[in-house]
């Protein structure tokens, strides 16, 4: 499985999202403008001693990630707060794909638009709550995909 961070902005969710990345083997796919310099060290700091191990791969847009991984739709599985189905729902597939947009955009619509089948979200349950952390979420997401895997 990867994890695929698109316009991420916030270092500190990346180097979270990196050190689960490392425990996990998993390859962490960052995706456009970074919203923070990879060498930041606030980036490394969140990520602590873990950070030179993440396996990272960049990609400067959506079409270049699809053209160069060539994903099948079946691998690819989208999060947002608005998501139609329940990440709980799917059987995910070993090679997937789990993609999360910016924290304060989510995903561009032009990717939302053509994968509406595959946008998945988490419950919230108190409406006072518009939206989740971004690494908060995609631990709670890998794990959840993972599961039949560990």
């Amino acid at each position: 499985m990867k994890v695929v961070l698109v316009e991420p902005e916030i270092p500190f969710n990346t180097g979270s999202i990196g050190r689960t990345c490392v425990a996990l083997e998993l390859e962490l796919i960052l995706i456009g403008q970074l919203g923070f310099s990879l060498d930041s060290s606030s980036v490394a700091r969140s990520g602590t001693r873990y950070w030179n191990f993440v396996q990272i791969s960049l990609y400067e847009s959506w079409d270049e990630f699809l053209q160069k991984r060539s994903p099948l739709i079946d691998q690819l599985y989208l999060f947002e707060e608005d998501g139609s189905k329940s990440f709980y729902t799917p059987i995910y597939h070993p090679e997937a794909y789990l993609v999360f947009g910016c924290e304060s955009k989510g995903l561009p619509t032009s990717i939302r638009e053509n994968m509406k089948d595959r946008i998945f979200s988490l419950p919230i349950k108190n409406k006072a709550v518009k939206s989740l952390n971004l690494a908060n979420t995609a631990t709670a997401v890998v794990y959840q995909a993972m599961r039949d895997y560990l």
